[in-house]
């Protein structure tokens, strides 16, 4: 008789006449949810957030088709991963920058973080993230930059709402929530996130627990150690990327935790270090770092949380009879 290796709740049911999921489903539903965001960040920021988006996701596709027909690997392009990969990557770039930045970003997120790591499921932190921080450190004056004009709105160019909020001033809740702001191109409109957020959530594409605690958690330590203000914790929320953050690159699968317990923690790690970084930091924004960070821990968290086998302990040794236990 052939034994099965069962893993670790939590599992997904399915019929057996039902197709199984495949990566590309889930891949296509997490482009279909930002594409509100895209549409408002294109229509706002104009011609060149267009050619941000166009050029950084082929990129990531010919990057990924490129390696791989090198290495003699089984092309992937078809799963969308790297669609999905380019698309983030671009959302988080300001809408001015120099295409030739987004596009090395793209070929360190497939080709570095990726693919050298042995590709989808294999890398240990979140591809569009980590190039992102990438290009912080090595394009600073540019990937910082958002003062050029804009197509519609002339109160979405100048300082972001995250560094004004630092400086003592701060946007309307109103703007910050429409998206009247400066900041990157996929994270200024709040009504164009949650639309998309909406969508993930009721695809069950992604759980509530990692965005909604992380948030909270976020919210409740700016309340703490910042302002004991609701306008000042809104502004938090609503400003910088915690939002676009939260819901489209916390809740990645291969480098967050799976168990119930384990996203638990993960979000309240998360909230613990961006408010750290917002509030305590030299940057007014830390919600990729602190996603990179909780991607690093994310394997010890998960071992942690897996809960035990039937009749077992955490450790792996059988539990002990009734009868044993009264004998030792």
């Amino acid at each position: 008789m052939k034994m099965l290796n069962v893993s670790s709740s939590p599992h997904t049911h399915q019929m057996a006449a039902m197709p199984a999921a495949r990566t590309k489903d889930l891949m296509l539903d997490v482009v279909i949810a930002m594409i509100p965001t895209t549409v408002y960040g294109i229509w706002q920021f104009g011609l060149h957030a267009l050619l941000v988006v166009v050029a950084t996701i082929a990129a990531a596709v010919l990057f990924e088709y490129w390696f791989e027909k090198i290495c003699h690997k089984p092309i992937t392009t078809g799963d969308f991963s790297a669609v999905v990969t380019g698309l983030i990557l671009a959302l988080n770039m300001p809408p001015e920058i120099p295409l030739w930045i987004p596009i090395l970003g793209a070929f360190f997120a497939i080709v570095v973080v990726k693919q050298l790591y042995g590709g989808l499921g294999q890398n240990f932190m979140n591809p569009a993230l980590a190039a992102r921080c990438f290009l912080l450190i090595s394009c600073a004056k540019f990937m910082t930059d958002f003062s050029s004009g804009c197509f519609g709105f002339d109160s979405a160019s100048g300082p972001t709402p995250l560094a004004s909020l630092k400086a003592g001033t701060g946007e309307s809740l109103i703007n910050l929530f429409t998206g009247r702001i400066p900041g990157t191109i996929g994270e200024v409109s709040k009504i164009a996130l949650l639309i998309g957020a909406v969508y993930l959530l009721a695809k069950k594409v992604i759980s509530w627990r990692i965005p909604v605690i992380y948030i909270l958690t976020t919210a409740l330590f700016c309340f703490i150690f910042g302002q004991q203000s609701l306008s000042y914790v809104m502004a938090e929320v609503l400003s910088g990327g915690l939002i676009f953050g939260a819901f489209f690159m916390a809740t990645d699968y291969v480098t967050s935790p799976i168990t119930p317990k384990g996203q638990i923690i993960f979000a309240v790690f998360l909230g613990v270090m961006t408010g750290l970084f917002r509030l305590f930091g030299p940057s007014s924004e830390g919600v990729s770092y602190a996603i990179l960070l909780g991607n690093i821990i994310a394997p010890l968290i998960e071992t942690a949380t897996v809960p035990a086998a039937f009749g077992r302990e955490k450790t792996g040794k059988k539990k002990k009879t009734a009868g044993e236990a009264i004998q030792s």
